[in-house]
């Protein structure tokens, strides 16, 4: 799939970067691994230092993947918001008497999953709040709805918090629960749940009630009996640059474990409506212009040969953000999404979905090669030369859905 490739000639020379900084960009270069002490250094980049660190970035997802950038069709459906677990930073979660709560019922997820399928969708992610009145087979029942209806769909779904409330209600361990959950067609699990898992920082986000113990636990459960996840990283709140540093030694150490990661996801702190941010005066309202550039750059050096794909979320940063970061490291927009709940809940700003003619464009903007994927990376569409259907954005609909089959 590579196109063109750079030569090193071409970079500007790194006679004006900081030594200490020189040598770290030039260890990456040289094909060397980071370690995450130096992943923390450069997280402190600046000016020239960053300048560099984002033109080394881009060379290397060049090296990697050439002029090329991807998009997934897909569709997100939170299936209840009804959650107990009182994380700060969620603006989604609501009591079971708030008079937005909501659980959809089968019929209704298979709906949405079959619309999005003739809207051109390959994957469905599914994910919802920790609903207490929920059995522990629920997730089977909602994949197997899905699959009975429509079999082609990839379905990527249930969070390890999810997989973690599954698994106490019906009392298995995490690998018999996601062979169940696997059996009924799960295809992928979302790493998300993650947060930070530097322990400091994730006891503030969430009493630690999904422990880093878990995460990784669930994570590698899930490798094991072959479902491959995402990885993520939410920053740009109460945390810092060696909390990033550790979180992402953490994720390279289970790949190097399992190689069942697909792709490494930062997710931008939304504080808009976020209760941790308007409850509290010492948290930062998300992350800077230069931290999101330094965290897929940083991402795309720190995981080179172990994580290629390199994900920016348009739902957190925008558009704009987005097409810039194409350019720092990152070789994929993520998903069209059609309906966007979380992000939205606590005041995302930039809407529940881009369109794949809209995705094409940002691509091309960015002087990338623009082409759809699937779940696993692989290749749909070739759209170097062509454009996709113009098509308009999903109208939410309005349906009856606090009931559930």
């Amino acid at each position: 799939m590579v196109r063109n490739t750079l030569h090193i000639q071409n970079l500007p020379s790194l006679s004006a970067v900081s030594p200490s900084i020189a040598r770290i960009l030039e260890k990456s270069l040289c094909e060397v691994q980071i370690s995450t002490e130096e992943a923390e250094k450069l997280f402190y980049a600046e000016e020239q230092d960053l300048n560099a660190l984002l033109e080394v970035a881009n060379y290397v997802k060049k090296l990697v993947k050439g002029d090329w950038a991807s998009f997934v069709i897909c569709r997100n459906i939170n299936f209840t918001n009804i959650c107990y677990m009182g994380c700060k930073f969620c603006g989604f979660a609501k009591s079971k008497n708030d008079s937005r709560a909501e659980t959809l019922s089968f019929e209704v997820i298979v709906n949405r999953a079959r619309e999005a399928f003739e809207r051109g969708a390959t994957e469905v992610c599914i994910q919802g709040g920790l609903n207490p009145d929920l059995s522990g087979d629920h997730y089977e029942k909602i994949l197997r709805a899905i699959k009975s209806e429509i079999p082609e769909i990839h379905i990527h779904a249930f969070s390890p918090f999810e997989i973690l409330n599954g698994s106490r209600k019906t009392e298995k361990s995490y690998e018999d629960f996601l062979r169940g959950l696997k059996s009924a067609g799960l295809g992928t699990i979302p790493g998300t749940a993650a947060e930070i898992l530097d322990i400091e920082i994730r006891q503030q986000l969430t009493r630690n009630k999904l422990s880093t113990e878990d995460w990784i636990k669930i994570i590698k459960a899930a490798h094991k009996v072959g479902l491959k996840s995402t990885s993520t990283i939410m920053y740009g709140h109460i945390d810092n640059p060696s909390h990033w540093a550790k979180h992402m030694e953490t994720i390279r150490e289970i790949q190097k474990e399992t190689g069942g990661i697909t792709e490494f996801v930062p997710l931008g702190f939304v504080h808009y409506e976020s209760p941790l941010y308007v409850k509290n005066s010492n948290v930062r309202p998300g992350p800077t212009r230069e931290e999101n550039l330094k965290m897929h750059a940083v991402a795309r050096l720190y995981f080179r040969g172990l994580i290629d794909n390199i994900q920016v979320s348009w739902v957190k940063l925008g558009p704009d953000m987005a097409r810039e970061i194409l350019n720092a490291g990152a070789n994929d927009l993520g998903g069209t999404l059609m309906n966007e709940s979380i992000s939205r809940s606590s005041g995302a700003k930039y809407g529940q979905e881009i369109t794949p003619y809209e995705m094409v464009s940002i691509i091309r903007e960015s002087g990338n090669l623009p082409f759809q994927r699937n779940t696993l990376y692989e290749m749909v569409e070739d759209y170097s030369d062509k454009d996709p259907i113009k098509t308009e954005p999903l109208v939410e609909r309005i349906e009856v859905a606090n009931s559930f089959a």
